[in-house]
């Protein structure tokens, strides 16, 4: 288990308890997801879609495009200013189609939120709401 912080851009501090992520093999192109959503701009021009699979443990991204930046992140957020969020890592490339693991009993109804984050400035490039 874990303890992640974030900072808001105004300077408000939210902590969230998590699991740690594991590694997890699975089919990440299989045709059924549990939720799905499309990329929509923030601080940044953001596009191409995001799904979850039906067993919950792979974030994948589709014709994912985003502008390039410092320190960008995924996040699994409560609200698109990711006032709680669980952290899948690095942004793998800004352009391409990207997998990430899930973390075990993450609640994907609480964190809808795919989000594009960038720490250095504490915005949203993008994000996509999943939806069932």
């Amino acid at each position: 288990m874990g303890i992640l912080t974030n900072c808001s851009k105004n300077e408000d501090f939210g902590t969230i308890i998590t699991e740690s992520a594991t590694e997890v093999m699975v089919n990440p192109m299989s045709n059924e997801a549990f939720a799905m959503g499309n990329f929509v701009a923030g601080a940044h021009p953001t596009s191409g879609k995001a799904s979850v699979n039906s067993d919950k443990t792979v974030l994948t991204f589709k014709d994912f495009k985003t502008d390039n930046g410092p320190k960008l992140l995924v996040y699994l957020s409560t609200n698109s200013s990711a006032a709680e969020f669980i952290n899948l890592g690095d942004l793998k490339g800004i352009e391409d189609d990207f997998t990430y693991s899930i973390p075990a009993n993450t609640d994907l109804i609480k964190y809808k939120i795919v989000n594009i984050w960038c720490v250095d400035f504490s915005v949203s490039f993008g994000h996509a709401e999943l939806k069932k």
